[in-house]
């Protein structure tokens, strides 16, 4: 991943973080664990050398997996740090929040102690946040439960080495490496909580003599395991039928045990949610989906499903594990919100008004002759039987990909003939520059936050209010006939010309607005240019001294 400045971070490199972090929760040992850990620090973050310390059961740290140089890999794998070196490690240099950054004016002090360590000289760093060969970052990973701090239980260290593109990760690089860390940690547990529970299940069946004391093993990896845990019933009427829940999962969902007893996860998964449900294996299937909470609210959880036979050839059960992954997706969501959307408004950027003008487009333009005469002699619009405009031309779809499409159609130039349409509002602010370059930065960018609130509160709810970029501002509009649209532009152009505060004292910008309408055929580039043409041709027809309010 490109150490990519927010909020740009492209959705390519989210997509590879969340892969890595699948990869982690996929992995069937602890081992492959470990070693993907690894190798998606790499692949996923950006950095050329990653390597995972374990903490070993005597409190030492052991180097567990190694990834992105072989000849380091075959040197250090294996070998051990004392705890009491690393514990000098995490508590000097610079605290990134869980991060742990030592540059190489303090780390010099620790080129001759125990810790297993690979670095290259290199050259003097030539701007301030160059990366230095002997700068070293880490990563601790704690125990599932404990964010941050350093109070929860030390699982181990990840130490990266070598960013990619030479330079210190910025607020973006250090955030997806904490929230990695702590990804990792969950993962690492998981596969130690499923290894138990493979040998427990192994015992099961093999060892009939000790099957009391499997069966007690079994219980307390079950009860006490952190994550959510259930056993249904598999096969027959009552397929799926939960059994037995454990507290972890009762406190997930704020539902008692015997209250469980009376659902199957069909009757708790969210509506939108069945179709992943029924479509996950029973034996060994794994899906994410959203788990309904008593109150009514729902929760999003990682659920795998492990086949358990009760006793040889005896009955079989399902056993599923329930991880909550609520605050993963809710990161997820925001990254993807800081990608779509603008960091100082908060309102849809370009890429996302270009998106959702575009999804109300079809390739055919609309002919309102050929509709006319089409709907007269069908008694009701061209579409086929799918609701897709036809080309009786071709004889085919006239295009792909939009169930139900209404035609999207323009009003007259010359007359407001009752059409109702998609109008987009163009809009530049006058007199900003001069804001700008008397009062600074920040109060521009004040005035930018109070006309993004001011269009938006003017628009109706369904509305989209977009910052293009500056100064510039669109609203897309549905279903406006000519003078609702120029009434609309007026409205927002009175809001706009009020007094506003910034930096402790009053300003004022004027506003022009082009409109322009949208209609199938033309490309969301063809609309905005057009909308941005008219625009221009309403700020020139003004006298200068009326394009602000003063």
């Amino acid at each position: 991943m490109e150490m990519e400045s927010e909020p740009y971070v492209r959705l390519a490199s989210l997509r590879q973080l969340h892969q890595a972090m699948a990869d982690m929760n996929t992995a069937r040992s602890l081992a492959d664990t470990l070693q993907t850990v690894a190798d998606g620090a790499v692949t996923a973050l950006g950095y050329e050398i990653t390597c995972v310390n374990l903490v070993r059961p005597d409190g030492d740290l052991v180097v567990a997996a190694f990834s992105g140089n072989s000849a380091a890999e075959a040197l250090i794998t294996g070998r051990v740090g004392s705890r009491e070196s690393w514990e000098r490690r995490l508590t000097m240099g610079e605290a990134w929040g869980d991060l742990r950054f030592i540059p190489h004016t303090e780390g010099w002090v620790l080129d001759d102690d125990d810790v297993p360590q690979w670095y290259t000289d290199g050259p003097a760093p030539r701007f301030e946040d160059e990366w230095h060969p002997a700068d070293r970052l880490f990563a601790p990973m704690y125990a599932p439960g404990v964010q941050g701090g350093g109070s929860g239980e030390l699982l181990g260290v990840i130490s990266v080495d070598r960013p990619r593109n030479g330079r210190h990760p910025g607020a973006w690089g250090r955030e997806a490496l904490q929230m990695y860390a702590f990804q990792a940690a969950i993962a690492i547990s998981n596969a130690r909580l499923r290894s138990n529970m493979q040998r427990a299940l192994v015992r099961l069946e093999r060892e009939q003599q000790a099957l009391r004391a499997s069966e007690e093993s079994f219980r307390q990896a079950f009860e006490y395991a952190p994550s959510g845990m259930a056993i249904a019933e598999m096969g027959g009427d009552q397929h799926g039928r939960i059994l037995r829940t454990n507290d972890a999962l009762c406190r997930l969902l704020g539902r008692p045990a015997s209250a469980m007893r009376r659902y199957s996860f069909s009757d708790l998964v969210h509506p939108e949610d069945i179709g992943t449900l029924l479509r996950t294996s029973a034996e060994g299937g794994r899906a994410e989906l959203r788990l309904g909470r008593r109150d009514g609210s729902y929760v999003w959880v990682s659920l795998r499903n492990s086949v358990v036979a009760d006793a040889a050839d005896g009955p079989r059960f399902l056993l599923t594990h329930v991880e909550d992954i609520e605050e993963r997706k809710r990161r997820e969501l925001q990254l993807a919100h800081r990608a779509s959307h603008d960091s100082l408004t908060g309102l849809p950027n370009s890429a996302e008004l270009r998106s959702r003008l575009s999804a109300r487009l079809c390739r055919r333009p609309a002919h309102g002759d050929e509709l006319d005469s089409l709907d007269a002699a069908y008694g009701h619009p061209a579409y086929d039987v799918n609701g897709h405009g036809f080309d009786f031309a071709s004889g085919t779809d006239a295009y792909d990909g939009f169930d139900h499409h209404v035609h999207t159609v323009a009003p007259e130039d010359d007359r407001d003939d009752g059409t109702k349409g998609l109008a987009v509002l163009f809009c530049d602010l006058d007199g900003f520059k001069s804001i700008n370059d008397r009062f600074g930065h920040n109060a521009g960018d004040a005035v930018l936050i109070e006309v993004a609130r001011r269009l938006s509160r003017g628009v109706r709810d369904g509305d989209t209010v977009a910052r293009l970029g500056g100064d510039e501002f669109v609203i897309l509009a549905d279903g406006l006939g000519k003078a609702d649209a120029q009434d609309l532009a007026v409205r927002l152009r009175n809001e706009i010309i009020q007094p506003i505060r910034a930096e402790g004292r009053a300003v004022r910008v004027g506003a022009s607005f082009g409109i322009g309408w949208a209609h199938c055929g033309m490309t969301a580039d063809e609309v905005l240019k057009s909308a941005d043409e008219r625009m221009y041709v309403e700020k020139r027809s003004r006298p200068k001294q009326h394009r602000r309010a003063g």
